[in-house]
């Protein structure tokens, strides 16, 4: 019974927290409207870790290195529409303050910062894309031909105005 409770000890002892209830990892669904809209995920290192549709939901470390959450990039696009870019960052997750609780120093001081489960994402992500304008789409320095049956009457009397000076 004593190697029991000395064992239980010492798992409390040398573990984290965060790192027992919530672990290194989180999932982050990426949502869009409109849906089907294609993504890429960048960490803060600049590589990318993920690309897919939305919606969807993928697997995402909390840190970067010793007491460093990571943050990512979150570039979400539909043809159409304009790009939308999200950035996340962790956050401290309440777990980690368990440690102060259970006597767990080392968990405090070495293993939930080691391996990032001191912090937590965000649980999901939404971008709502805007329609991409004609006017936005064109390359600088382009000419838009609009044919005058798309102009409203006002607009074509000003032009004849102009025109006749």
């Amino acid at each position: 019974m004593k190697h029991a409770m000395t064992a239980v000890f010492a798992a409390i002892a040398l573990s984290g927290c965060a790192s027992i209830f919530s672990g290194t990892s989180q999932p982050v669904g990426v949502f869009s409207e409109p849906e089907g809209a294609t993504f890429t995920v960048t960490n803060r290192a600049g590589m990318q870790v993920h690309t897919g549709t939305t919606p969807a939901t993928l697997t995402l470390a909390r840190g970067a290195g010793y007491f460093k959450s990571e943050t990512y990039v979150i570039r979400i696009q539909k043809e159409g529409y304009a790009a939308k870019e999200l950035t996340i960052t962790g956050s401290v997750n309440g777990w980690y303050f368990g440690n102060l609780l259970l006597g767990g120093l080392i968990g405090m001081l070495a293993v939930d910062p080691a391996t990032g489960a001191m912090y937590s994402l965000p649980e999901s992500v939404r971008a709502t894309l805007e329609p991409q304008s004609a006017k936005a789409a064109a390359a600088p320095g382009a000419i838009t031909i609009i044919s005058t049956d798309a102009v409203a009457p006002e607009v074509l009397k000003n032009a004849s105005l102009i025109a006749a000076f």
